[in-house]
């Protein structure tokens, strides 16, 4: 019996392979490998193209996803996905796609050197939390860095925590926080606060601190925040910073394909995760699904089952099913044994 291939040698497999695959999975995050494994189990031939902009891997120790009790890093839960896929024969490439376009039912995809096609779409490319621009905060992502409230709130529990920012989420974001510490302050980094009446009242109510001043820098500890300096010197203690910044979705393909996006960025989709354009689908951070690597794998997998529900029913209309049995009868004793 033949060995599996191995990541390397279906690494070159795809290259300069040009024929049309059942399903392209563009993203090779939590969402996409979740979408991969159902489709691989399901007989698809399947490419999951990974560009490696996954923001998992920035997270050094994920806490809340199910069944890993002492915490997982998320870099080692992305290779885990990838070689789950890899047993079920999903193909991987690391590339980049620069544009897309349909021709007829062919969603065809090119990068700077290579061109895909397939007959079913999956967009899990994600989106970029964009961090504060101050000095030092770099070294301290995922660490006492964060963007999630829901996903780290609970490591920060009764430390000093800044919530950047100046807009009613951050306002917001900052009364949450009380769950956790009772030590909570508004950086607006030079910014006048955009927020309204009623969130201005509660800051006064709950009486959160407001700290209008340029940020100089995130004085840091290795990848430990111990303070933010101000441009008038004085320096704020801060342990834990969480930004309300916002987020940038990468929606390209999308876009270029005719896919509808909200006012965000986000990709619109049905319950089935496809878009508004016929055989393109997208799951994960990309869509307004909230953006939890559990959430985005279970997205991944209703993404999957539609494509592959959605292939059979074409195999049907088109008779495709029909050529394939008439190939096992041919081929293959397809009556059961009696005895």
């Amino acid at each position: 019996m033949n060995k599996p291939a191995t990541a390397r040698n279906k690494q070159h497999a795809v290259a300069g392979d040009s024929r049309t695959r059942d399903v392209i999975v563009v993203g090779g995050g939590v969402a996409g490998l979740s979408a991969a494994v159902y489709l691989g189990r399901a007989k698809r031939d399947t490419l999951v193209i990974d560009s490696g902009k996954s923001m998992a891997r920035w997270e050094p120790k994920v806490q809340n996803y199910l069944g890993f009790p002492d915490g997982i890093p998320g870099e080692d839960l992305i290779q885990r996905g990838r070689k789950q896929a890899e047993c079920f024969e999903v193909d991987f490439v690391a590339d980049e796609i620069l544009s897309a376009e349909q021709a007829g039912e062919v969603f065809v995809l090119r990068s700077a050197s290579e061109s895909y096609q397939s007959r079913r779409l999956l967009l899990a490319t994600g989106i970029f939390h964009i961090p504060p621009e101050i000095n030092g905060v770099t070294e301290c992502l995922g660490h006492s860095m964060f963007f999630c409230k829901d996903c780290d709130g609970y490591r920060v529990q009764n430390k000093s925590v800044a919530v950047y920012g100046w807009r009613n989420e951050t306002v917001e974001y900052a009364l949450g926080m009380l769950e956790y510490t009772p030590i909570v302050m508004i950086v607006t980094d030079g910014r006048k606060p955009k927020w309204d009446r009623k969130h201005g009242d509660w800051i006064e109510e709950y009486e959160v601190p407001v700290f209008e001043q340029s940020i100089v820098e995130a004085r840091h500890e290795g990848c430990d925040i111990r303070g933010l300096r101000l441009r008038s010197g004085e320096e704020v203690e801060v342990e834990a910073l969480f930004t309300t910044r916002g987020d940038i979705y990468y929606n390209e393909i999308a876009r270029a394909l005719g896919a509808k996006t909200d006012g965000e960025g986000q990709v619109r989709v049905n319950d089935q995760m496809a878009t508004s354009v016929r055989g393109l689908y997208a799951a994960g951070c990309v869509t307004p699904a909230n953006c939890q690597m559990i959430i985005a794998a279970g997205d991944g997998a209703i993404a999957a089952q539609a494509i592959n529900r959605d292939l059979f029913e074409e195999s049907l209309r088109t008779h495709r099913l029909r050529r394939l049995r008439r190939a096992q009868l041919e081929t293959t004793e397809t009556a059961p044994a009696m005895r």
